[in-house]
């Protein structure tokens, strides 16, 4: 059983694997936070959310909650729901992009492009330096 070393990859191997990585999060992540949102706010979803809220309803009232905070509480319950709602909105940029928040998302991903493409501008110069 005699195992192959395995092969060192160049500096530009690695940079373009990363290149490659980042590619395809930034294309595959918007569209499943999309089809997330879509989920969330399908019609049956909808129909679900009333029910679980109903349910929620009548089990605090049958519990002896007094009708103000049982109505309170169950409006907390469908706050969580629209909540996550417009947090995934809000995350789903335009193609290729991942929006965390208006003011410091934009910040930290354009330090974030920044830093990448300083990293992969250092292993393209290690890779230009070893083919000489």
């Amino acid at each position: 059983m005699s195992e192959k070393p395995e092969k060192k990859k160049t500096a530009a191997e690695e940079a373009e694997e990363v290149k490659q990585i980042l590619s395809a999060v930034s294309t595959e992540v918007p569209a499943l936070i999309k089809s997330i949102i879509s989920a969330v706010f399908s019609e049956e979803a909808g129909k679900n959310m009333g029910r679980a809220a109903a349910a929620f309803y009548k089990e605090l009232k049958d519990s002896g909650m007094p009708d103000n905070v049982a109505v309170k509480m169950t409006e907390n319950y469908i706050g969580v729901f629209t909540s996550l709602g417009e947090l995934l909105k809000g995350a789903g940029g335009k193609k290729g992009q991942i929006i965390i928040n208006a003011g410091k998302g934009k910040e930290i991903g354009e330090e974030i492009e920044r830093r990448i493409k300083e990293k992969l501008a250092e292993k393209k110069a290690e890779a230009e330096e070893e083919e000489e």
